[in-house]
């Protein structure tokens, strides 16, 4: 087989075929539906489209695997397949398929999905929410933050942590809202969404992060995400924190030493100390 989509033998109804086997995370269909991704034609687009009417669950959501970044970076059919998807997120009563293609239209990145996205915030299907929470686009105000202020305290943790980071990281407003829903998140137990508010919090310079930085960076367990916050807020408070974590007794991964010497190196050159 050759590695380019374009001269690979295989017929699209054959991938198609392949792409239809096997369970969620089968290497070889996700291989097929890779090869159509990046053929990207006319053909591809219409046969994927014939599978989001298929009686079969596994078909229509792989149609919408297959819609979701058809072209790749190229972005082929964009309207025609924003159009479909959102057909399909209004019709579908399947939690599975429907969290599917809410990942779908989360590779278009595109605010038209917005209304579509937030109607399903509160679907009962953790996947599906959690699903709502990733595809929300970078850009998107107003009805996608509330929205996400929302599913940032949901009872599902993958919920919560998805939307923490798409709030604090992803997320491109800056408002108070979005401010006071990354500080209810900081008094988390679960260290990745605490760490993932503070680093939101942080790369906004909001004066609140000091406090509750200071308290994650001394805490006996530390996550990379607050180091990361500690390099991103440059107050030279945080300073000491840092080398009384360096000097701490214990061990440390690689990834985690070297974001931390960073951080240090990072405050000594850039004259917040």
């Amino acid at each position: 087989m050759t590695d380019h989509p374009l001269e690979d033998p295989r017929s699209t109804q054959a991938l198609i075929a392949l792409a239809l086997e096997g369970g969620e995370e089968d290497d070889r269909a996700w291989e097929a539906i890779r090869v159509l991704q990046e053929r990207g034609t006319r053909e591809v687009l219409d046969a994927a489209a014939r599978l989001l009417v298929a009686p079969e669950d596994t078909a229509r959501a792989r149609g919408a695997d297959i819609l979701g970044q058809l072209g790749v970076e190229m972005d082929l059919f964009h309207e025609e397949r924003l159009g479909l998807l959102l057909d399909l997120a209004r019709r579908e009563r399947v939690p599975g398929v429907l969290a599917s293609t809410v990942s779908a239209l989360g590779f278009l990145e595109d605010e038209r999905a917005v209304p579509g996205l937030v109607a399903l915030k509160g679907h009962p299907s953790g996947p599906v929410r959690c699903a709502v929470a990733q595809a929300m686009p970078a850009t998107a105000l107003t009805e996608a933050v509330a929205a996400l202020v929302d599913l940032s305290a949901d009872e599902d943790r993958d919920v919560r942590n998805w939307a923490t980071f798409q709030l604090g990281s992803v997320c491109e407003a800056d408002t108070p809202l979005l401010r006071e829903a990354l500080l209810r998140r900081v008094t988390e137990t679960d260290l990745e969404i605490q760490g993932e508010a503070l680093l939101g919090l942080a790369q906004r310079k909001a004066p609140q992060t000091l406090a509750p930085l200071l308290g994650a960076l001394a805490a006996r367990t530390v996550n990379v995400l607050a180091v990361e916050a500690a390099l991103e807020l440059q107050d030279a408070r945080v300073y000491p924190a840092l080398l009384s974590l360096r000097d701490r007794e214990g061990e440390a991964d690689r990834h985690f030493r070297g974001v931390l010497d960073g951080a240090i190196r990072a405050y000594e050159t850039s004259g917040a100390i």
